[in-house]
């Protein structure tokens, strides 16, 4: 498809007078009335704008394969997934595995536990230990997104297992790549965390493992989500690499590497927006904007 000029002009001029995304609503609303659905035609979407609240969770629900492409069988595959959840939900009742009293995150984790034929003998059940704590982070930013507990479980599962599956390769040299864009956009800062020993301890597993639950809020992590689920991991690199930028001056007061570890581990949460703005900007900066006619 050609590029249509007056539309490219109305996109333009809509971002400049502040109604960014007006045209990309009425683009992705196109993208849903599809049957089958384009999952390909999805991902980009999502790759290139953030997802408008009233879709996003129906949008991801469909990249994460929860509801099939045929949106004539979301009704029916729903159904499907609301009894399955409930037979397991059932099943750890009766295995004492769960109770009324256990926190939601932990039955989450137990029901994950089953389905992935990882679960603890009963005898030798404890409370969720720090192996847990990827899928409890997860778990608890999860639930402050999505009200629907059945829904909740869903996008937990199906999200922890893409991201494994998916980039699982590619989670241990993140680290490597964060410091190649740091080079390239503040060496001195780079130079510092260096010296000062805090480099190879900064909290990798918070950024890289745990996709930023528990260091962003959910209204700025929900934005970095769209593009993990609909398939970059890269993204998670900017997000840490605007972090280091944005606080550049406070990093590079602190002469401590545990300090530094601290601060970074408890970020303020006032400026998290514009953080998770600039860090999409950088991303395309670097790896191009995904162009697909939508």
């Amino acid at each position: 498809m050609a590029d249509d000029p007056q539309r490219n002009f109305r996109s333009a001029y809509y971002e400049k007078v502040g109604f960014r995304g007006v045209e990309e609503k009425k683009s992705l609303e196109i993208l849903l009335k599809d049957n089958p659905l384009d999952l390909e035609k999805l991902s980009t979407f999502s790759q290139r704008f953030p997802l408008p609240s009233m879709y996003r969770i129906h949008v991801w629900k469909v990249l994460l394969g929860i509801l099939p492409p045929h949106s004539d069988s979301h009704a029916l595959v729903g159904g499907y997934r609301k009894e399955q959840y409930q037979d397991i939900l059932e099943a750890l009742e009766v295995m004492r595995y769960i109770s009324s009293s256990t926190p939601s995150t932990h039955v989450y984790l137990r029901m994950f536990q089953l389905e992935s034929q990882v679960l603890p003998r009963c005898s030798e059940t404890s409370p969720p230990d720090e192996e847990n704590e990827e899928f409890l982070s997860i778990s608890r930013a999860m639930e402050e997104i999505v009200d629907d507990p059945v829904d909740c479980y869903w996008l937990i599962k199906c999200f922890v297992n893409q991201f494994h599956t998916k980039f699982g390769d590619s989670i241990p040299h993140l680290p490597k790549s964060l410091e190649h864009y740091l080079s390239q956009e503040e060496p001195r800062l780079l130079s510092h965390l260096r010296s000062s020993g805090a480099l190879p301890q900064l909290p990798y597993d918070l950024w890289f493992r745990r996709c930023f639950a528990g260091c962003l809020p959910e209204s700025s992590l929900q934005r970095v989500w769209d593009k993990v689920i609909s398939g970059s991991c890269k993204i998670l690199v900017f997000v840490a690499l605007e972090i280091l930028l944005s606080y550049k001056i406070m990093l590079m007061g602190i002469g401590r590497s545990d300090g530094v570890v601290k601060f970074l581990c408890n970020i303020p949460q006032e400026n998290t927006d514009a953080i998770v703005t600039k860090a999409i900007d950088l991303w395309h900066k670097y790896c191009g904007t995904p162009m697909h006619a939508v």
